[in-house]
């Protein structure tokens, strides 16, 4: 007998902001997975409606700021008739820590899927020593 997942489907979540936004709209937090191996942590963050021109992704002071703006969907002579898809922009802040090789961190956005590679330096790298005889 095969076990049965129920797939769970979250809403959306509007992000509880530690200071005051500037702009009006709705800002939410993009649901993130992160996974290592030996070389390299990788990073998903969900923001569907994304451009890849409306994404930012900074980096200070070892801090990683993606923020991403999701344009209304309708075309100027349109109107809305049923809207259950909310518009705003996604915001989430991590904070690296001195394992990441800065300089190397690449990003890929598709389909609303960013995925951040986030390579490691080579010292915090596992490695094997040879032991000469």
């Amino acid at each position: 007998m095969a076990d049965t997942k129920d797939l769970q489907v979250r809403e959306k979540q509007e992000a509880a902001a530690p200071g005051e936004y500037t702009r009006p709209g709705l800002v939410f937090t993009p649901r993130t997975d992160i996974f290592e191996n030996e070389k390299e942590i990788v990073l998903l963050a969900d923001m569907p409606g994304v451009k890849p021109e409306d994404l930012n992704i900074d980096l200070r002071e070892n801090v990683l700021t993606l923020s991403g703006d999701v344009s209304p969907f309708e075309g100027a002579k349109e109107q809305n008739i049923l809207m259950e898809y909310d518009v705003g922009k996604y915001q989430r802040q991590f904070t690296l820590s001195e394992i990441i090789d800065q300089p190397g961190i690449e990003a890929r956005l598709n389909n609303g899927v960013l995925r951040l590679t986030l390579p490691k330096i080579a010292k915090a790298q596992p490695r094997k020593i040879t032991v000469n005889s």
